[in-house]
């Protein structure tokens, strides 16, 4: 055993205190996210002179978001191979900065849209190195259970933070609490990540070498044709459009943003106009971002242990069943129960998709792997808010982007069933590599 695997050994156990710093990193993301979805799209019309059936200016705060995030997602992952994890991570923070003091004195829509091109570039650089560090540190049959974790920790934040600044707002006003709340969250991760957080680029390296030295041990078929040393453009080539898994599983990443967007700026007004307040919209969209992220705790897990495949399909379809759900009824209790459905849809796809990625992709491109597929997914941000804002403002009708949204997601479940192949390696040979490991 060579001095770099000796010095930088895999697994959960092995780097827990950093694993849980990293787990605490992406909680603070999910918060910073999480303060606006309850609050901007209230504010939109009373505080911002957004007509109120504008739903395609509405969504531009959301265009802009997925945009800047989704092109900073592939950014990141190329700099994370090149530079490393941490300065990525730092580089998020600092952008960051800004972002209260924007929607503090804030005079018109654009400045909220302009906040969040900001909050994209956190988005992309801060929480895709929480994943990739994750799974840099982590063994292959652990990679589910890590991205569920990570997911887990952000998307409880998100919830948290819409039910908490729902309060807040209503006692401290909407302005005063996303400066406040923003700027505390901001300040927290950004001095967290200088004197906690390592850098997990050598570990990464450490497992490319292995793999090198003893090509049998990857189990996992790889992509044909890929170059040993595949530049950022090579490999946008391959996950994007060349290999049939990999391009299934950018759509489907593509189709649950899709669904984001419809929760993030459409069910805020949905929910107004049947007279719920920010505290109970709160509640609701909280429960969706809060059953996703403490659901992945197992499916993640479940992931592990049953297949790729099966939890992203049937993730999709269930994401599905709850939107529906949410359009065909009328009062508070079948809504959270719906919302629930939702977030359970979310939690089997969501690390799912991320896992899966990185199954296929070897450790020596990973992060561009894992930066294109988050690029083509949070651009779903994009294409949702303007396909969704399209939707409902030319029919008049904000249920015919529910609808339009289900339809994405029923046809994007059918895409991955038949044209993905399933990426964790055969469960024999993860039972076999556990037995192994532990001797």
């Amino acid at each position: 055993m060579g001095a770099s695997e000796e010095t930088y050994v895999q697994g959960i156990r092995a780097n827990l205190g950093q694993f849980v710093h990293q787990v605490i990193q992406v909680f603070l993301v999910g918060l910073l996210i999480g303060m606006e979805r309850n609050i901007l799209p209230s504010m939109a019309t009373r505080n911002f002179g957004v007509a109120e059936n504008s739903f395609l200016f509405l969504l531009t705060f959301v265009l802009g978001f997925g945009l800047v995030k989704g092109a900073l997602n592939f950014v990141a992952g190329t700099l994370a191979d090149r530079i490393g994890r941490k300065p990525v991570l730092l580089m998020g923070w600092l952008v960051a900065l800004p972002i209260p003091f924007v929607l503090l004195f804030a005079r018109n829509w654009w400045w909220v849209v302009f906040a969040n091109m900001l909050l994209g570039i956190n988005q992309g650089f801060a929480w895709s190195m929480t994943v990739t560090s994750k799974v840099d540190i982590t063994r292959t049959h652990q990679r589910g259970a890590a991205t569920g974790i990570n997911e887990t920790a952000g998307y409880l934040a998100v919830g948290v933070a819409g039910v908490a600044t729902g309060y807040l707002a209503s006692r401290f006003g909407s302005r005063e609490t996303l400066f406040g709340f923003g700027l505390a969250v901001i300040l927290s991760g950004l001095t967290l990540a200088i004197f906690r957080i390592r850098e997990t680029l050598p570990w990464a390296r450490a497992e490319h070498a292995r793999i090198q030295d003893n090509p049998s041990s990857l189990k996992m078929e790889q992509p044909l044709g890929v170059s040993p040393q595949p530049g950022a453009g090579e490999i946008f080539r391959l996950v994007s459009f060349g290999d049939p898994t990999f391009r299934a599983l950018s759509q489907a990443g593509v189709a649950n943003k899709i669904a984001d967007t419809l929760v993030w700026a459409l069910f805020p007004v949905f929910f107004s106009r049947h007279h719920l307040g920010m505290i109970v919209t709160g509640w609701v969209t909280g429960t969706y971002a809060m059953v996703w992220g403490g659901s992945q705790l197992w499916t993640g897990t479940l992931s592990d242990q049953i297949g790729r495949k099966p939890a992203i399909v049937s993730g999709l379809w269930v994401l599905a069943a709850g939107i529906a759900g949410v359009a065909l009824s009328s009062s508070l209790v079948p809504w959270i129960a719906w919302a629930a459905v939702m977030g359970m849809g979310m939690a089997l796809l969501y690390p799912t998709l991320i896992a899966s990625v990185a199954d296929r992709a070897s450790p020596a491109w990973r992060g561009k792997a894992l930066g294109t597929y988050r690029y083509w997914r949070d651009t779903g941000y994009a294409i949702g808010a303007f396909l969704l804002g399209l939707v409902a403002q030319e029919t008049h009708h904000i249920l015919t982007a529910f609808w339009t949204t289900v339809l994405i997601l029923v046809v994007s479940g059918g895409w991955v069933l038949f044209g993905a192949y399933e990426t964790l390696p055969h469960l024999e040979n993860i039972k076999s590599r556990k037995i192994t490991e532990r001797n």
